[in-house]
């Protein structure tokens, strides 16, 4: 059977010899079943060296799995996680998880913090800062990883950690007041940081709140895309508010840890090779025709933490899709946040902002679906846009008779974790056709 394809660089796998895994791969996967009886419990490993028929057999985990069997099934004896705690050896975080309730994870202590040393590592704009002391602010969901950024009402001094300041105290940038922002701006003003770190809307606004005030920060030279998809839009008014800052791409999440990094738009992430094995599984979403176009390239991803002692994650199915490019791959998005054409072929976020009038300027747009062939394109600007190019250059890339209409809005609200979603097909429309 062949071995399966992995987003990796070749020499973090090694060599495979003929049907057999490559003694990295393998050798984590044993370690993951020592560590959490949840794997044995689920499907048995024999002890003979491990072929790849046997570990495509090895059920993929899910996020609905982890909420329904719950945190404590990765543990033999939870009484010592719970020592854990009480000794600081182990700290716990909520992710939003899946609609039937949130996700907890486990993680040891230091572990968030050298994924992040080890994600720098991967990218020369980050690598200077992976193993010195430098000055950093986030702005993101106050839920945003780690168990360390806060909310409500802490003060200045509470929201500095080891030179990182975490900037805002609640999860929605579009309902903050004017007074909040003037403080967001006061508190980077005083920081001066090197690296500037958050959710591309949330970075977008403080973009128009230093434009509104007139203010520079000439001490950002990099900037650090995560937690959520960010459009061009977002890019472009970045790059405005900090000219000559590089924009990075890191992409991960809590219960995994970081996955890829690259320039970002530049559709070259690769994998943190030091941190996981991303296996690519190639995606026919349920429903789809084996013959269906637009696919090449397009992958669900499977990851296989490396190293980690608590909550480690075996063929850990994230629900993100890539596409791969000679350059190396895009995050194309959610895989319920894509849409398909009648004939099977995808339009993700990059294709909308591609296909909006070159003219147009925004802080934040959505791209939501309302009925079969009715869609609303909603954007925050200074400005109204021509909303007849708009509409007429959305309807053509969506195709079967699409019928668009945009609307200017002060506002467009995130969902309960904080975080946004640029593109919003209905949950019929995620799936091609047959």
């Amino acid at each position: 059977m062949p071995a399966p394809i992995f987003a990796n660089d070749p020499s973090a796998l090694g060599s495979a010899v003929a049907e057999f895994l490559p003694k990295p791969l393998e050798a984590e996967v044993r370690a993951i079943y020592a560590r959490s009886p949840l794997y044995t419990q689920r499907f048995p490993l024999h002890p003979a060296p491990l072929q790849w028929s046997c570990y495509r057999e090895i059920p993929a985990l899910t996020k609905p799995e982890i909420v329904a069997r719950g945190h404590q099934a990765f543990f033999a004896d939870y009484a010592e996680i719970e020592r854990g705690f009480a000794a600081k050896r182990f700290e716990y975080e909520h992710t939003s998880g899946t609609t039937s309730g949130p996700m907890t994870v486990i993680m040891e202590d230091g572990w968030w913090a050298e994924q992040t040393r080890r994600a720098y590592r991967a990218h020369p704009a980050l690598a200077s800062y992976a193993d010195r002391p430098h000055r950093q602010c986030v702005l993101a969901p106050v839920g945003c990883s780690s168990n360390l950024c806060p909310y409500e009402d802490h003060p200045f001094p509470h929201r500095w950690f080891d030179g990182t300041v975490y900037l805002n105290l609640s999860s929605d940038p579009f309902a903050f007041p004017e007074a909040e922002w003037s403080r967001i701006v006061v508190e980077l003003q005083a920081v001066q940081p090197e690296v500037l770190e958050g959710e591309p809307v949330y970075l977008a606004l403080l973009a128009r709140a230093l434009r509104q005030r007139r203010i520079t920060v000439p001490s950002i030279r990099t900037v650090i895309l995560t937690y959520g998809k960010a459009s061009a839009q977002h890019g472009r008014r970045i790059a405005e508010a900090f000219p000559g800052a590089v924009q990075v791409d890191l992409y991960g999440s809590t219960e995994a840890g970081y996955l890829f990094v690259g320039d970002a738009f530049a559709d070259n992430s690769r994998v943190i090779d030091a941190n996981a094995f991303v296996e690519l599984t190639p995606w026919r979403p349920p429903g789809s025709a084996p013959t269906a176009v637009g696919l090449d390239n397009v992958f669900q991803i499977h990851v296989t933490t490396r190293g980690r002692q608590a909550m480690p994650l075996l063929r850990y199915h994230t629900g993100d899709i890539v596409q791969k490019f000679p350059t190396g791959f895009r995050l194309l998005g959610r895989e319920g946040s894509l849409f398909f054409r009648a004939d099977g072929s995808l339009v993700s976020p990059a294709d909308v902002d591609a296909a909006l009038p070159a003219s147009f300027n925004c802080w934040h747009w959505t791209l939501a679906q309302t009925a079969a062939t009715r869609w609303d394109f909603q954007y925050v600007a200074d400005e109204t846009a021509a909303h007849s190019a708009i509409e007429t250059a959305l309807a053509g890339l969506l195709g079967g008779g699409a019928r668009v209409a945009a609307f200017r809005r002060k506002s467009l609200a995130p969902a309960a974790s904080g975080k946004f979603a640029l593109l919003k097909p209905l949950p019929t429309a995620s799936k091609p056709s047959t």
